[in-house]
C-alpha cells in the first residue's frame, strides 16, 4: 500500500511540475505513471553510480552538481518514455528542481515517506 501511494504521489508531482513548466510535455496520467516508474528505476540504478563517479566535482560544488545529474537522468527518461518530452537541458534542470519540491510537499501532505 505504501509503495502504491508513493507511486501515485510521484505521478501527481510529475503532472503538476509539467503543468508549471512550459518546456515539459506529459501525454497524460498514464504517461505520468509510467514516467514515475522509469524515474524510480533510473534513480535506484544509475543515479548512485553517477554520484560516486562524479564525487570530486560534487564535493567541489557542495552537492550542486547533483542537480546536473538529475537533469541528465530526466533527459534519459524522456528518450525512454513515449509521451514525455523535454525541450532542452535547462527545462530538464528546472523540472528536476520543481519535481523534487512538489514531490516533497505532496509526500508530507499524503504521508508517503
Amino acid at each position: 500500500m505504501h509503495l502504491l501511494l508513493k507511486w501515485l504521489v510521484s505521478a501527481g508531482a510529475i503532472l503538476m511540475a509539467a503543468y508549471l513548466i512550459p518546456g515539459i510535455t506529459v501525454g497524460g496520467v498514464w504517461t505520468a505513471l509510467v514516467l514515475a516508474i522509469v524515474l524510480g528505476l533510473i534513480n535506484i540504478t544509475l543515479k548512485p553510480l553517477l554520484v560516486i563517479i562524479t564525487l570530486p566535482i560534487n564535493l567541489l560544488t557542495l552537492g550542486l552538481f547533483t542537480f546536473i545529474i538529475n537533469a541528465i537522468l530526466i533527459l534519459l527518461a524522456s528518450s525512454i518514455v513515449k509521451g514525455f518530452a523535454v525541450d532542452g537541458f535547462l527545462y530538464a534542470l528546472i523540472f528536476a528542481v520543481a519535481l523534487s519540491i512538489i514531490n516533497y510537499i505532496l509526500s508530507k501532505l499524503f504521508g508517503a515517506k
